[in-house]
Parts: C-alpha cells; sequence; structure tokens
C-alpha cells in the first residue's frame, strides 16, 4: 500500500525490490521508523533464475518472514549436466524454493505494510541532502539512508563510490515454459562459455534462465545449445515475457559512507552462476539491521565483506568451468563419481558447512580434476541423460 511521503522518519530505504524490503523489514523490526521509496509500482519482476537456496531461506526466516511453500515450488538439491555427465547432490540441511520474483514481491511487500513500514512507490529520488532524502520535491528528514537501488546505483554514484569488476559480463535471459516439472532438483546444464538453469517454480511451470557472454544470446538457440534440456522440455509451450539482465561479479571498496549504507546488488554483486544473489542480500540487511541499532555502520561494513567473500570465490570457481573446456569435463566427471565431494561442496556453498572444514576435500578433488584420467563417470541417478 503506497502512502505519502512523511516530513520525517529514521531510516530511508531507495529501492523496493527484495533487498530493500527486507532492509525496510529488518531495521522496522529494530523499533526504526522505516520509510521505502521505489520509482515502480509493485509487484516487481526481475529476469533472475528465481531459486532461493536454503541458507536464503533461513535469512528470511530470521527477519520474520516465513514463505508458504505453496507459493512456489520446493527442490532438494542441484544437479550439473553436461560433458557426458550427470551429478547431483541434495542439500545438507534444509531445502530450496522455486517462486516466480512477483509472488516473492508480494509477500516481503506485505510483510512490511503489515509491520507498519510506509511505502511510496512511484517516489522519485531527486538528490539527497545534508538532512536527509528530497524525493517528489519534498524533503525527507531521516538519520539513516538505505541504498538498495540495484546494480547501477545511482546512489552510489552520488557518492563517488565505484563498482570493481571481477569478472566479465555476461547476459542472462530468462523465460517460463508451461510444464510439469521433470525433476525436484534445480539443474544446470553446462556447455563451453554459457549455462541454462532450469528452477521448477510451481507444479506446472518452470523458469528456464540461460547466461552466457554471447552478444546474441538467445532463448531460441536451446534445441542447439542444451538437446538433453531440449528433449526434457519437448514441444511445451513459452509463457510470459523473455527478460533479461547482465550478470557480473562486483565489489566496491566501501560500502557505507557517513550515514549512507548500500545493500544487495548495489553493494556489489555476484555472477548468477552462484545462485547466491538474493541469500545474500537477505543476509545483508540482517547485518545493516544490528549496525543500525549499535550506531556503528562500520560494524556493517565489516560484515559485508566478510559475507561477500565466499559467494565470490565460489563464482570464481564455477567461471573456471565455464571457460576451461578441459576443467570443466573433469570437473563434471569427477563429481559424478563422487557424490559425496559434491554434496560436501554444495554445503560450503550454502553456507552448511564452513570452507575450512572442506580444504581438505579441496585439495584431494582438484587434485583429481586436474590430472588427466579420473575416475570413470558414475551416473547419477535421474530423469535424464546427458547429450
Amino acid at each position: 500500500m503506497s502512502t505519502k511521503l512523511p516530513a520525517e522518519t529514521d531510516v530511508v530505504v531507495i529501492g523496493g525490490g527484495p533487498a530493500g524490503l527486507a532492509a525496510a523489514l529488518a531495521t522496522r523490526r529494530r523499533g526504526f521508523d522505516v520509510v521505502v521509496l521505489d520509482r515502480s509500482q509493485p509487484p516487481i519482476d526481475k529476469a533472475c533464475g528465481e531459486g532461493l537456496m536454503p541458507d536464503g531461506i533461513a535469512a528470511l526466516n530470521e527477519i520474520g518472514v516465513d514463505i508458504d511453500r505453496g507459493l512456489g515450488f520446493p527442490f532438494r538439491g542441484i544437479r550439473f549436466v553436461g560433458e557426458g555427465a550427470v551429478a547431483e547432490a541434495p542439500f545438507a540441511d534444509g531445502f530450496g524454493l522455486g517462486i516466480r520474483r512477483p509472488a516473492l514481491h508480494r509477500v516481503l511487500a506485505e510483510h512490511i505494510d503489515a509491520a507498519g513500514v510506509a511505502s511510496c512507490w512511484q517516489a522519485h529520488v531527486e538528490a539527497l541532502d545534508p538532512a536527509g532524502i528530497r524525493a517528489n520535491g519534498q524533503l525527507v528528514r531521516c538519520r539513516w539512508i538505505v541504498a538498495a537501488d540495484g546494480f547501477h546505483s545511482p546512489v552510489a554514484r552520488r557518492l563517488g563510490l565505484h563498482p570493481v569488476w571481477t569478472s566479465r559480463r555476461r547476459i542472462g535471459l530468462r523465460q517460463h515454459f508451461r510444464i510439469r516439472p521433470w525433476t525436484d532438483f534445480v539443474e544446470v546444464h553446462w556447455r563451453a562459455g554459457c549455462q541454462a538453469y532450469v528452477t521448477p517454480v510451481n507444479d506446472d511451470e518452470v523458469c528456464v534462465a540461460v547466461i552466457g557472454a554471447a552478444p546474441r544470446l538467445r532463448t531460441t538457440d536451446l534445441r542447439e545449445l542444451f538437446p538433453a534440456l531440449a528433449r526434457c522440455l519437448g514441444d511445451s509451450p513459452p509463457i510470459g515475457d523473455l527478460r533479461g539482465a547482465v550478470s557480473q561479479s562486483t565489489r566496491y571498496s566501501a560500502v557505507t559512507d557517513d550515514r549512507v549504507a548500500l545493500i544487495g546488488d548495489a553493494s556489489g554483486s555476484v555472477d548468477a552462476v552462484t545462485g547466491e544473489g538474493l541469500a545474500l542480500a537477505f543476509r545483508h540487511a540482517g547485518a545493516l539491521a544490528d549496525a543500525l541499532s549499535s550506531g556503528d555502520l562500520a560494524r556493517y561494513e565489516i560484515a559485508h565483506r566478510r559475507m561477500l567473500r565466499r559467494p565470490q570465490l565460489m563464482a570464481r570457481l564455477l567461471l573456471l568451468m565455464d571457460r576451461n573446456d578441459g576443467l570443466r569435463r573433469r570437473a563434471l566427471t569427477g563429481l559424478a563419481a563422487r557424490p559425496q565431494a559434491f554434496r560436501r561442496f554444495l554445503a560450503v556453498h550454502t553456507g552448511a558447512r564452513h570452507p575450512i572444514e572442506a580444504s581438505l576435500d579441496a585439495v584431494r578433488l582438484g587434485f583429481r580434476l586436474l590430472v588427466p584420467g579420473g575416475s570413470p563417470v558414475t551416473n547419477a541417478a535421474g530423469s535424464i541423460k546427458a547429450s
């Protein structure tokens, strides 16, 4: 529900996507008066793989959001397909949830309304002011400003904060298909320079996101690029609009400035290959609320830097597979032959296992993957065969 801009509040959140709404809810739960501003009208959609990993669901639970499983499709792990191999691993703890982005946005918007957050949609932020912000020709006085205004954050630019690109720029395209999901895993189909992610989002619908560096990447190329996936989709019709977005890992030298904090993609991003973008944003929200409660944004700066390390490391490792044919082949066949190793690394990826605990596994498996002539492929039980 949209309200008039107040003259004064404790916290102004610029950006009403999932990161901004999570930040608003987390800070409101700490007793702050909060206003959310966004130029759009809800529910807000965005091109993404639409899968919430278990750590993302846990982070939402920590700020009081418990999503009804009936709004999406629970999935129990990740499956890699490619190079003649199929490797899969269930999550060590909990489940993931495939959910349409507008449905997720509606849930979060309902929670902030119930919590007493003032949401002002179709609001235009004109400037930062020493006393607060100026929007729609009005000054809103505030103590704190939270910038959740996305990958190309105007607030960050106004503050003179610029991202450092830590991976190459890739393009992602998302399309939904009307078909009953053939698995309760999220599938990642691999080939040189490109991946396709299949997330079940309803009992009769899957989301397919194709990500690659090709400037003319099209979902109509699925049959040629990923024949195993094309066979699963068959003649199922595409539904809804095709959407696209940029996928890239970035970081900032600082994510705070005086009384302003950046959050979500506005504060740095990880390539979509990790599937961790939303989970990271929701963890940011909790850390930011802690920092605002203490009155010390330096606490958020430290926590943010720590939270970004693991996803960015995983992005670098996975993108090595994207551009190195030999490594990708050995990695996929090695993980298919060693499902327990895949399960342990997935636990590290989702935060269920500390990276230090996996260091010996990494040395052993990494040596086997990098040395040609590894173990023969053991095809994990599944509903498809890789082509």
